[in-house]
């Protein structure tokens, strides 16, 4: 059985960082698509980042860019989404799923292969 395990969530402060690891069991991470996705409550889901672990490609939302950084360690089966300065609008769960392409994440996106359980991130002022 696949599972997406993420952590690393957790409670700061405005402006603070966090990194969040997405690591998977039963499934390794080759030539797939890796993205983040987060959910606000009472707001819909929205894309955050995505890397192609097969050449690295990455795409980031437009009000994550140049904050958030997304990485892939093959050797460690593992993606990481480095945030910094973060914002209270940052809050939400935070959720790492797979897809085959970064097409279809921006695309289809409700086309996942896998989808992890989630890990809270929450930014207070």
């Amino acid at each position: 059985e696949v599972q997406l395990v993420e952590s690393g969530g957790g409670l700061v402060q405005a402006g603070q960082s966090l990194r969040l690891s997405c690591a998977p069991s039963g499934f390794t991470f080759d030539d797939y698509t890796i993205c983040w996705l987060r959910q606000a409550p009472g707001k819909e889901r929205e894309g955050v980042s995505c890397i192609s672990t097969a050449d690295n490609i990455t795409y980031y939302e437009d009000s994550v860019a140049g904050r958030f950084t997304i990485s892939s360690d093959n050797a460690k089966n593992t993606v990481y989404l480095l945030m910094n300065s973060l914002k209270p609008e940052d809050t939400a769960v935070y959720y790492c799923a797979v897809y085959d392409t970064i097409a279809t994440f921006l695309y289809r996106q409700s086309q996942y292969d896998y989808w992890g359980q989630g890990t809270q991130v929450t930014v207070s002022s």
